[in-house]
């Protein structure tokens, strides 16, 4: 058995994961069926292409051991995530915003407070509770819940939920957004207090799967490598000539721990002023290269995954 890798099978999402592999070193070759694919770096990994919202339920039912989906999906579930689904890491793309918005020209309503007293009142004048049209009625309950917000009901949006208060459906929505363009081309306005979660993409871990010690050991492979790649792109490694080696120790003290033989691994950010730092004390020439990858005895994902496992 490979280790079962879930991954979008379309949208930008999937053009994301896939860049995102391919600059790890990682490309993926796709089947010669439309909802397989393979990692030639990495042969016991097999990959399954899916909706993004069918990787989240795969992940919580258990049919796959990793999947990279959206922390959203993740989490419109009824059960929490703890104990079903563990994120190991952040890819970094895939980000955007789970809010609450109302129609623009509701000039006195701004904050969760202001929907509130909407909502009590329009029960109150009307008979009708206050319709709030979104694909994630989970997360959308328990958030007004914590805001005391009972005088509503879910709509069924159909469609772009963006559109439904214009077509009648609804007066609220509740959706996804990462720039929050959409809500204004359909003349909606975010509440101040109303982000239900920031999300982003993830990769995530079925803690329901089976598991097997080779399934556990491919995990850390490919998580080392992501993780060495991630950690390569933040830092820059600076050598020195040997014969200046004490002076460039005394210098970049402080600069971090990670000493090369005649170099020191910097964060990225620290360039510059470690450069000052070696000028000023004489050092030089000086070089600074970025590493492809820079892996470390131990993956703090990989030893996350196999403490929850219990492996």
């Amino acid at each position: 058995m490979s280790l079962q890798l879930a991954l979008p099978s379309k949208g930008r999402l999937k053009e994301q994961v896939e860049a995102w592999l391919a600059d790890c070193g990682l490309p993926l070759n796709a089947g010669g069926r439309a909802y397989t694919a393979s990692l030639p770096a990495m042969p016991e990994v097999e990959v399954r292409l899916l909706p993004a919202g069918e990787i989240a339920e795969a992940l919580a039912a258990g049919q796959v051991q990793l999947g990279v989906t959206g922390e959203d999906l993740l989490r419109e579930r009824e059960e929490p995530l703890e104990g079903r689904v563990l994120m190991l890491l952040a890819p970094g793309f895939g980000r955007a915003e789970l809010v609450t918005a109302v129609p623009a020209a509701w000039l006195d309503v701004d904050s969760m407070g202001d929907l509130e007293a909407v909502a009590h009142a329009m029960l109150a004048r009307t008979g009708r509770r206050l319709r709030v049209a979104t694909k994630y009625a989970v997360q959308t309950r328990r958030f007004f819940a914590r805001h005391g917000i009972a005088d509503y009901r879910i709509a069924d949006s159909g469609g772009a939920t963006e559109g439904a208060p214009a077509a009648g459906q609804a007066e609220v929505v509740v959706d996804i957004t990462t720039t929050g363009a959409t809500l204004e081309a359909n003349h909606l306005k975010r509440l101040t207090d109303g982000t239900l979660l920031r999300s982003e993409a993830r990769l995530a871990a079925a803690l329901r799967a089976d598991w097997s010690t080779g399934d556990v050991a491919a995990a850390r492979r490919l998580l080392g490598v992501v993780e060495a790649r991630a950690r390569a792109k933040a830092t820059a490694t600076l050598v020195w000539p040997a014969e200046q080696d004490a002076a460039a120790r005394t210098a970049l003290t402080g600069f971090g721990e990670d000493w090369r033989a005649l170099g020191l691994l910097v964060r990225a950010g620290e360039v510059f002023r470690a450069a000052a730092a070696l000028a000023e004390a004489g050092v030089g020439p000086v070089t600074a290269t970025r590493p492809e990858y820079v892996f470390d005895a131990r993956s703090e994902a990989a030893d996350m995954l196999e403490e929850a496992l219990g492996a």
